[in-house]
């Protein structure tokens, strides 16, 4: 049985995390968080006593690392280190912060390129990213770029983080998307871009449910659904 694909990528603040969720909710599709999965390997470098920005402590450790992703009851994504669910684990801030640092390296973005795409190969996905359309699934059925004015996705950053009963200010956090735009787009190792047969879905002037509305009409369409 032949699977299906989507591939969503896009800037920060995006809401890509969000919408891939709910979209593969909607098909029944799974949702394959990528970011986990670099977060599982920083988590594995730290227990390692490796520090995750260093190429030459990390590569040693991609040979025996045994790491694993599977689904729950609820179908939320699980990761598994040594056979440890280290899915709450992984969310710690000091992890989320180095996961950058480790997905900058070009042998783990190698090592976890199959283990990426052995999940679209077994299941009906939803993956998103920064390189899902361009470099980890360059053959997916559906690619959507994702994206929105910086102004806008700082905003929506804003409201959850004040949501979460953090204190940030507007200015703080659009010079924050901008910088990490840049960063995103000029990196040596797979940089953002859209990719050519992608569609570009500009959500600047849309909610959530309305964004979410408009990719699954995108996808339906696309997939004959």
């Amino acid at each position: 049985m032949e699977h299906k694909s989507i591939a969503i990528d896009g800037p920060a603040g995006a809401g890509k995390s969000t919408l891939a969720r709910k979209l593969a909710g909607e098909l029944g599709f799974l949702y394959v968080d990528t970011g986990a999965i670099y977060r599982t390997v920083a988590l594995a470098a730290i227990r390692a006593g490796a520090n995750p920005g260093r190429e030459e402590q990390v590569l040693p450790l991609l040979s025996g690392l045994d790491i694993r992703l599977d689904y729950g009851p609820d179908g939320q994504q699980r990761m598994f280190l040594a056979g440890e669910d280290v899915s709450q684990a992984i969310r710690e801030h000091r992890i989320s912060a180095l996961a950058s640092a480790v997905s900058a390296i070009p042998a783990v973005r190698d090592f976890l390129l199959e283990f990426q795409r052995r999940q679209a190969r077994e299941h009906d996905v939803v993956m998103d990213g920064r390189d899902i359309g361009t470099v980890v699934l360059p053959g997916a059925d559906v690619k959507i770029f994702l994206t929105a004015a910086p102004e806008a996705r700082a905003r929506r950053r804003l409201l959850e983080l004040r949501e979460r009963g953090q204190q940030a200010e507007f200015d703080a956090v659009l010079r924050d998307i901008q910088a990490r735009d840049r960063q995103d787009e000029s990196r040596p190792v797979a940089p953002l871009r859209q990719a050519r047969d992608a569609v570009l879905l500009d959500t600047t002037s849309l909610d959530l449910e309305q964004s979410l509305q408009a990719m699954l009409s995108l996808v339906k369409e696309r997939l004959e659904l």
